[in-house]
């Protein structure tokens, strides 16, 4: 076999690079002349339509509707939650000039909607038959990153985000844990990430928030990815903004808030995690082509074959590409590996004597004689197997990098020695949280909500309130 794949490096051998190659390869990006921001090449957009398809379809499931807000935001708008603005102010990218003419006010290009979403609640909130207000927007935000890499921290990010406002603390706090279900529901069944979910440290949170919950996948390297968040706010948007409304009885209320997002990191997060040497796997369930089509030798019979088949899969909602190209079999099946197809079937003048075919499995190259006759059988069975498959394995590496430390020493031990994650119990204290980052430049990943805490702080020896997660993180 042609090895079109050869340029790819060897993932562990240099992980960072093996990605950029895989970005490229691909063909999912190509870098602009803008630096720090990338272009997303029709066959990585297709997956974000894919992951964008799923996504909406949930929230229009449970309520929320689209909608669009502006690109710029007054620099006075942006200073009426303090917390928020200085969270955001070392990213901010700021407009000065319109035309020739110098603006009176900066205007910041947004780096999330916040604030013009409160600047609206309060022009369209009046009474308590307004609430719930559940909006999502599908938009591209600005963060003027130092140091970026494809998909997973851009200057120029393609996101979604929801907003909502309620009457009530307890359905505020039931949306945001509601959509960070979904979040997490949709990375396991479609992204086959075995995630784990919990809530950030006051230190780690989101400027401005009460509460902040994260997605947290493990990446093949054992590196955190946050891969998705849910926002609990409280009333401090609303107070800043005065957004109030009048309740059954007639009186002010202020309502609460929530926000939640994901971005297209989660096509990083594919990559990392179940790409290998030969290149990109797609889970089958989020991929634009689930079956790639290939000829072996392009004779008449062959071709017309193949086209049956594709016309067939189609017509069976079974997404497919084919490659009938003049370049030789290896160099297609090699070109096929790259892009990380699910399955690729292989089809040639003696397979057709024999009315066979041959499928190859991308998770694991296992190669499988199938009757033509079979096809429409079989094929959905293996893109489930596929998709379990790669679900498994991820989990079984994630498993196999979780660590539980008992005593400081034994944190820094498998800290400065092991990748992965190290569960703690912890104190609270930010003191604790920072020590660990200046001795080992671990973060905190997330508080485990739902685990027992039996033993004191793994750092101080004081009570401890939290089970918690620590990892290094893109």
């Amino acid at each position: 076999m042609e090895n079109v794949n050869k340029e790819i490096t060897k993932r562990d051998v240099d992980f960072a690079t093996w990605y950029t190659d895989i970005c490229t390869k691909a063909d999912l990006i190509d870098y602009s002349s803008i630096k720090g921001s990338m272009i997303i090449r029709p066959y990585g957009y297709a997956i974000w339509e894919n992951i964008v398809a799923v996504l909406d379809q949930e929230f229009k499931r449970t309520k929320h509707v689209n909608l669009q807000m502006p690109l710029f935001i007054p620099e006075s708008l942006l200073n009426k939650e303090k917390d928020h603005v200085n969270g955001f102010a070392p990213e901010v990218a700021w407009v000065t000039e319109g035309g020739n003419t110098k603006l009176e006010e900066r205007l910041c290009v947004r780096p999330t909607s916040e604030v013009l979403f409160c600047d609206h609640f309060k022009k369209i909130i009046k009474s308590y038959r307004d609430l719930p207000l559940l909006y999502n927007q599908w938009c591209t935000i600005v963060r003027w990153e130092k140091t970026t890499r494809p998909f997973l921290r851009s200057r120029e990010i393609l996101w979604q985000e929801g907003h909502t406002m309620h009457r009530s603390e307890s359905e505020a706090r039931a949306e945001c844990l509601q959509m960070l279900k979904i979040y997490e529901d949709f990375q396991r069944n479609y992204l086959a990430l075995p995630v784990i979910v919990g809530k950030k440290t006051e230190k780690e949170k989101f400027a401005g928030a009460v509460d902040t919950y994260t997605i947290e996948a493990m990446m093949y390297d054992g590196v955190a990815l946050q891969n998705g968040t849910s926002h609990y706010f409280g009333q401090g948007f609303a107070k800043a903004f005065d957004i109030t409304f009048l309740d059954e009885n007639n009186h002010l209320q202020t309502p609460y808030q929530t926000s939640w997002g994901v971005t297209t990191r989660m096509i990083g997060a594919i990559i990392m995690t179940h790409g290998d040497d030969r290149g990109l796997v797609i889970p089958p369930k989020i991929a634009p082509y689930k079956v790639a089509l290939i000829s072996i030798k392009n004779t008449e019979e062959v071709l017309a074959k193949l086209t049956a088949i594709e016309t067939e899969l189609n017509q069976h909602n079974i997404s497919t590409i084919l490659d009938v190209s003049n370049k030789s079999a290896g160099y297609k099946f090699a070109e096929a590996e790259v892009k990380g197809y699910p399955i690729r079937l292989e089809l040639g003048p003696r397979d057709l004597e024999n009315d066979s075919i041959t499928l190859v499995r991308r998770d694991t190259l296992e190669k499988i004689n199938l009757k033509i006759a079979d096809i429409l059988t079989e094929i959905p069975k293996y893109l489930d197997l596929i998709q379990e498959y790669l679900y498994n394995r991820a989990m079984a590496r994630r498993d196999s990098m979780l660590y539980t430390a008992n005593n400081y020493q034994e944190f820094k031990d498998i800290a400065l020695n092991k990748p992965g994650f190290i569960k703690i119990n912890w104190c609270g204290d930010e003191a604790c949280e920072l020590k660990i980052k200046e001795d080992t430049t671990l973060k905190s990943r997330c508080i485990l909500e739902e685990e027992m805490v039996d033993n004191v702080c793994c750092v101080c020896g004081k009570p401890a309130k939290h089970k918690i997660y620590f990892g290094k993180q893109y």
